[in-house]
């Protein structure tokens, strides 16, 4: 028997207490600055048993400012910005090349948490690209190698020739250089952090970059 989308929809529970815990959050303690909260919610994320916390769905537009968006791994993220990478001719990064402005969204539901990041997005150094991605797995490296992100493919046939061709070349050569190979470094100004609450008073602190520093403000859920 066919699957009725809305009933099983409706029978779907958010934050189901035996695999949510909702910690209490006063935003008149948090720190002065946003890096510092995330880095605290990162590691409770983590020490909660989130799956991936470092995944997070990336959102850009294109030349026409239609939106798209996907799944990618946090690469760092310091006072420079929040770090993520692609291929340069990947359509993420034609989204970037011409519209250099991009969201993250973080979702931690083991804590009911988002954070959400928005900003202009800048390329580091190529330098630090091949760095960041000579100190991952001989995997990432072979993804890599194997390039042509987001063009038509003919078969899995293929993708299959090319690809262990790339494992090959990785193993062989850790150091192999991708020149496509990007590091985005979004700087952000927003980031929002929302915190779920059982009585749906949820808590929504945003910092805002001003001149003066950080602005703090909290915003109806």
């Amino acid at each position: 028997m066919a699957t009725d989308l809305h009933e099983l929809l409706r029978s779907l529970r958010v934050w189901d207490p035996q695999v949510t815990r909702l910690p209490p959050f006063d935003p008149t303690t948090a720190p002065d600055t946003p890096l510092s909260l995330f880095t605290e919610w990162f590691a409770a994320a983590v020490a909660a048993g989130q799956t991936e916390p470092h995944t997070v769905s990336l959102a850009t537009s294109d030349e026409s400012g239609l939106p798209d968006v996907r799944i990618v791994m946090l690469h760092g993220a310091d006072e420079t910005g929040w770090s993520f990478a692609s291929h340069a001719g990947s359509r993420k990064g034609r989204h970037l090349g011409a519209r250099p402005y991009a969201a993250l969204c973080f979702y931690w539901p083991v804590l009911g948490r988002q954070v959400r990041v928005r900003g202009p997005v800048s390329s580091a150094p190529s330098e630090e690209a091949q760095s960041d991605l000579h100190a991952r797995s001989t995997g990432a490296l072979a993804a890599a190698l194997t390039g042509r992100q987001s063009e038509i493919l003919g078969s899995v046939e293929e993708m299959a020739r090319a690809s262990q061709a790339a494992w090959e070349r990785a193993r062989s050569e850790p150091e192999a250089p991708v020149p496509s190979w990007t590091l985005y470094r979004l700087r952000p100004d927003e980031v929002e952090f929302f915190q779920g609450d059982e009585a749906r008073r949820h808590v929504r602190l945003r910092y805002r970059s001003t001149a003066q520093g950080w602005a703090r403000e909290l915003l109806w859920p």
